[in-house]
C-alpha cells in the first residue's frame, strides 16, 4: 500500500498463472487532447474523462450569438446511421474447412447456437438438398445450406460499441417489455447482432455487440482473462484495508477472487473506486463490495478488453473502426 492510497497490485501465488503484462491504455503518456484520458494517473487514483476548458469554450457560452442550439430533429447517432455501415476486411480462411451446421447458422444471423441444434434436430436445415438432423454435422462454406426453405448465407461481420444506459437490460427479447440494448441499435444494421457478454440493468458504460461468434467467445471465455475496468460510487468511504482486501483476494459463494488493481478515484473522494479485473462473473464487482459490507450506488464500466466509451455519451453508439477490429480478432489487448 502506498502513502497515497493506491493499492499494488497482487503477487502471484505459487503455482497460479498471472494474466501477460502489457502496457496499458489507460497511461499518462498519450498524446494531450481536448479530453483528459481516463484511468489510473500517475498519484495512483482513479482519473475520470471530462472536458478540459469548457468554461472558456465559446462554444458553451450563452453570451456568444455563434452558440449552435440543438433543434428538435437532432439526433445523437446521426453520423452512424446504417447509410454509412462500416465494411471490414475479411480474414482469411480455408474455403474447404469444415465448420460445425450451428455455428454456420449463427455465424448466417439466423439464430443462436443452442436455438440452431433445436432447428436441426427439428428437420428445418437441408444441406446440398438433403435433411440434416443429427447434431455435430458438419459443412464447407461452399455448401448449399437452406433454413425453412430459405437459402442460408454467411453475413459480413457487424461490430457495434454502446455506451449502455442506466435502466436498459442487456437482451434481445425482454418479456416485460423493458428497455434493451438491442432497441437503441436497432437502426445500426440489417445483419442479427447480438451484446458480447452483460451488464447489469443498472450497470452503465462500454457494451460491444457484434454477429462476429468466434470473437465473441474469445472475449468472454474465461481462459482468455480480458480486462475490465469500472467506476465505482459507494454508499459510503472506503477503507484502505478494504482495498487492500480486494487487492489480495475475497472468499464469495463461488469461488475466490481478487482486483488486479484497485484505488480512489480522487484523493479527496473516498466513496469513489476505480477497480481492475479480468473476470467475467455473474455481478462480480457489486458481490465484491458488497461481501465487504459496502451498497454500490452506480457503477459505470469505463474500459473492456482495449475499448473505451470516449466522446460516447450515454445511449449512443458507433462502429468500431478498422484498428480496432483488426486489435479484437489478434487478441492484442489485455
Amino acid at each position: 500500500m502506498s502513502e497515497n492510497g493506491a493499492v499494488k497490485k497482487r503477487r502471484p501465488r505459487v503455482g497460479e498463472v498471472s494474466a501477460p503484462a502489457r502496457k496499458s491504455n489507460y497511461s499518462n503518456d498519450r498524446p494531450n487532447s481536448n479530453y483528459n484520458q481516463g484511468g489510473y494517473n500517475s498519484r495512483g487514483g482513479y482519473q475520470s474523462q471530462r472536458p478540459a476548458g469548457r468554461n472558456n469554450n465559446p462554444r458553451y457560452n450563452n453570451n456568444n450569438n455563434n452558440y449552435r442550439q440543438r433543434n428538435d430533429s437532432y439526433n445523437p447517432n446521426a453520423k452512424y446511421g446504417v447509410q454509412k455501415q462500416l465494411k471490414y476486411r475479411e480474414e482469411h480462411f480455408d474455403p474447404n474447412e469444415l465448420i460445425r451446421l450451428n455455428k454456420y447458422l449463427a455465424n448466417a444471423g439466423i439464430c443462436s447456437r443452442r436455438e440452431a441444434d433445436e432447428f436441426i434436430q427439428a428437420g428445418l436445415v437441408k444441406v446440398n438438398g438433403e435433411v440434416v438432423s443429427e447434431l455435430g454435422s458438419k459443412v464447407k462454406r461452399a455448401d448449399q445450406v437452406v433454413f425453412n426453405d430459405q437459402p442460408v448465407k454467411l453475413e459480413q461481420k457487424i461490430y457495434v460499441l454502446l455506451n449502455k444506459p442506466k435502466n436498459c437490460v442487456t437482451t434481445a427479447d425482454d418479456p416485460q417489455e423493458r428497455l434493451t440494448v438491442m432497441d437503441l441499435v436497432k437502426n445500426a444494421c440489417q445483419e442479427r447482432i447480438f451484446p458480447v457478454g452483460r451488464l447489469d440493468r443498472n450497470t452503465t458504460g462500454v457494451l460491444l455487440l457484434t454477429n462476429d461468434g468466434d470473437l465473441s467467445s474469445k472475449l468472454t471465455h474465461p481462459k482468455f482473462l480480458k480486462k475490465k475496468i469500472y467506476h465505482v460510487w459507494l454508499d459510503k468511504d472506503v477503507s484502505i484495508a478494504d482495498m487492500q482486501k480486494l487487492a489480495e483476494g475475497i472468499d464469495l459463494d463461488d469461488g475466490e477472487i481478487h482486483a488486479d488493481a484497485v484505488s480512489y478515484v480522487d484523493d479527496e473522494v473516498k466513496d469513489q473506486v476505480g477497480i481492475e479485473i479480468h473476470s467475467g462473473r455473474n455481478r462480480i464487482v457489486r458481490r465484491m463490495f458488497e461481501s465487504l459490507g459496502y451498497h454500490v450506488i452506480k457503477l459505470d464500466r469505463v474500459y473492456f478488453a482495449g475499448l473505451t466509451k470516449k466522446n460516447l455519451k450515454r445511449g449512443q453508439w458507433r462502429y468500431l473502426n478498422e484498428r480496432e477490429v483488426s486489435m479484437l480478432r489478434m487478441g492484442a489487448f489485455e
